[in-house]
């Protein structure tokens, strides 16, 4: 019997929070279906998710960040960026791309907001799993 194998792709800018997008999933998909990957940043969700896409070796892909006002830059202009080019991903290849990629509208490095994402990102985790189940048994009824 073959079993599904989802990818979780994550970003490491701030890993703290944005891991606990992948604790959610693994509560929902078991880790021997989930190979995890990690990247930078935000930015290169996009390009790793195309090459996992195109290996083929995956039902759906997660994609997980936390793109915050750094102060920098426009993080809405980060965060249109690699929701767009999640989309594109998907839409190119044919394999269900679901984002964990969240741009609050106000956080503060305290621990009373870093708890309060932390538990968001744990349900946002949970989410993009029943997501991956439910778009890869819909897709497989569409072939069969």
């Amino acid at each position: 019997m073959t079993h599904t194998r989802y990818a979780f792709v994550k970003a490491h800018w701030h890993a703290d929070i944005v891991n606990r997008s992948l604790d959610g999933f693994l509560e929902i998909i078991p880790s021997q279906h989930v190979d995890v990957f990690d990247v930078p940043g935000a930015f290169e969700l996009p390009l790793v998710a195309r090459d996992l896409a195109l290996s083929k070796k995956y039902a759906a892909i997660a994609a997980s960040a936390f793109v915050v006002d750094g102060g920098i830059y426009r993080h809405d202009f980060v965060a249109t960026a690699v929701v767009n080019g999640l989309m594109r991903v998907g839409l190119d290849t044919g394999v269900p791309i679901l984002s964990v990629s969240l741009t609050p509208h106000h956080f503060q490095e305290t621990e009373h907001h870093k708890h309060i994402f932390m538990q968001h990102f744990v349900e946002k985790g949970r989410e993009a799993a029943r997501a991956a189940i439910m778009i890869t048994k819909l897709r497989s009824n569409l072939v069969a």
